[in-house]
């Protein structure tokens, strides 16, 4: 009975552990000031209310447990409304949405300034800035854990550094073998 009672606790404790973790969101304000004590990249999922790939995103991606645990440990994660109103300070200057419309606040807004600054044309984008806040680059649409795998751990390591060419990018892409599971 105490093996049988023992056994059952133990299945628990792994089932419990194997459970998805949840990526850390932090604002961006509240990145840059973690960065500035303890430097990491930041990831930026730029996504909007009524995008469906950006659900997908958070869904099937961001809620996958090697996702969560790498961009945890490696990045500080921000989640930003692309067409929300929330106003930010980035590089010194603050940003807004003046056109925002509190009537389309679940469909399509006025883009916020911050994601006119980083050139987001679709959703969902992930950007990636560098330990200084500055930009590495945009990922634009839909990522699976794999596909993200690879430039989670391309930025991380600062590969990308010496990727000059679409060729160089091919032959990284090629060589890349994924770890996460599933």
């Amino acid at each position: 009975m105490k093996k049988t009672l023992l056994l059952i606790l133990a299945m628990g404790f792994i089932g419990f552990n194997a459970v998805a973790q949840e990526i850390n969101w932090v604002s961006l304000e509240e990145a840059l000031a973690l960065q500035k004590k303890n430097p990491k990249k930041i990831m930026i999922d730029m996504y909007t209310t009524w995008c469906g790939p950006c659900k997908m995103l958070d869904r099937n991606t961001f809620q996958h447990a090697e996702v969560a645990n790498y961009v945890n440990q490696h990045y500080y994660a921000v989640k930003f409304n692309a067409e929300g109103n929330a106003e930010v300070t980035y590089k010194d200057k603050a940003f807004t949405n003046p056109n925002y419309d509190p009537a389309k606040a679940n469909k399509r807004n006025s883009p916020h300034q911050l994601a006119r600054y980083f050139q987001i044309t679709a959703y969902p984008t992930i950007m990636f800035l560098d330990e200084n806040a500055d930009v590495i680059t945009p990922i634009r649409g839909y990522q699976t854990p794999n596909q993200l795998e690879l430039y989670l751990k391309m930025f991380k390591n600062d590969d990308h550094k010496n990727i000059k060419t679409q060729e160089e990018f091919n032959a990284y892409y090629t060589n890349f073998k994924p770890e996460f599971k599933g």
